[in-house]
């Protein structure tokens, strides 16, 4: 078994009133920013999720079983097991794949156990914390609505003509896409967020959006009205974690100034606090004056911080260091 990096925990200083820390995305990105948290040693925290997954097992188990993708979820739950032998144990079987080329081949065994815990409980939220209880997790994971969402996009150069746009449908196809995204949208497109979703951003002393696939795992909270409502309600702290570069397909070549121009632009009404960038990533001064203007639109002040993480030998690894983001997010709360 992998051993997990010891969790020595980050002063969150006398100034800052953390104590509970709703955070949300999906995929990578979210496990990274729930690692943070742990290193924070919060008393409350909730990672509220994207459900729109249409690929590999977890869109296996929402065509076969009409359940929600339970992918990115696990994800989450795997990120706030605990430090401990069953926590690490519970971490590595969840995560565990299937090989082979049998039925069960690729299937994740924490997608094949919360799908059969919200058969049997009847409840997907009540799965996941009976999940969560199994890995020993410092905190809730919950779904940001309580049914599956597709993701269609609006992708332009996919044609001759650049200027013609075609609908491209699904998460997978979304975030693979050779053409280049202009704006997505949910199916159906008024879903309910999850109450406890919305109950976890209202309670919170610091709301987290990112970093993740922008198109695909973050943008998609901000088209549920609910959360939207929520963010706007809360007194929390309501930060956003910019990605550390563009990614092939649905952002390539995107500046950081234009992924808040897309948030902005999926939801002209939300209003957040800070927009935390990694320090190294914007060297030019034009480039800094244009990232913050772009961040005035949505209310917000940006901030640097060096959050990227490298390996062993100095290199990059594009993601984000938990301890670092930790250390940033504490800081921008005792600011």
């Amino acid at each position: 078994m992998a051993a997990r990096k010891g969790l020595d925990m980050v002063d969150n200083g006398s100034d800052c009133r953390l104590q509970s820390l709703a955070a949300l995305g999906g995929g990578h990105g979210l496990f990274q920013t729930l690692r943070a948290a742990r290193y924070l040693d919060l008393p409350d925290i909730t990672a509220v999720v994207t459900v729109a997954d249409d690929g590999g097992s977890s869109g296996r188990i929402r065509r076969e079983l009409g359940q929600i993708p339970p992918g990115d979820l696990r994800m989450a739950i795997a990120a706030l097991s605990a430090d401990s032998p069953d926590g690490r144990l519970w971490e590595e079987v969840l995560q565990h794949r299937f090989g082979g080329h049998g039925a069960l081949a690729g299937h994740a065994v924490g997608n094949l156990l919360i799908a059969g815990l919200t058969d049997v409980l009847g409840s997907r939220v009540a799965a996941l914390d009976r999940v969560a209880e199994l890995a020993r997790c410092r905190g809730r994971v919950v779904p940001v609505v309580d049914q599956p969402l597709d993701i269609e996009a609006d992708v332009s150069g996919l044609d001759d003509d650049p200027r013609i746009m075609r609908p491209v449908r699904g998460q997978v196809s979304v975030a693979s896409t050779p053409g280049r995204v202009r704006r997505v949208r949910l199916i159906p497109d008024s879903p309910r967020a999850c109450p406890d979703a919305v109950d976890a951003i209202m309670r919170a002393d610091m709301v987290t959006l990112g970093p993740g696939s922008w198109f695909t795992s973050v943008i998609p909270h901000v088209l549920v009205d609910d959360v939207v409502q929520a963010i706007a309600r809360s007194q929390a702290l309501k930060v956003v974690v910019l990605n550390l570069m563009s990614e092939p397909g649905e952002t390539a070549g995107f500046s950081a100034e234009r992924h808040i121009h897309m948030l902005a632009q999926h939801a002209p009404a939300l209003r957040v606090d800070r927009i935390v960038v990694d320090s190294n990533a914007i060297p030019s001064t034009s480039e800094r004056t244009h990232l913050a203007r772009a961040a005035a639109g949505v209310g917000a002040s940006v901030c640097m911080h060096d959050v990227a993480e490298m390996d062993a030998s100095g290199a990059l690894t594009g993601r984000h260091d938990p301890v670092k983001l930790a250390r940033a997010l504490a800081a921008e709360c005792a600011r």
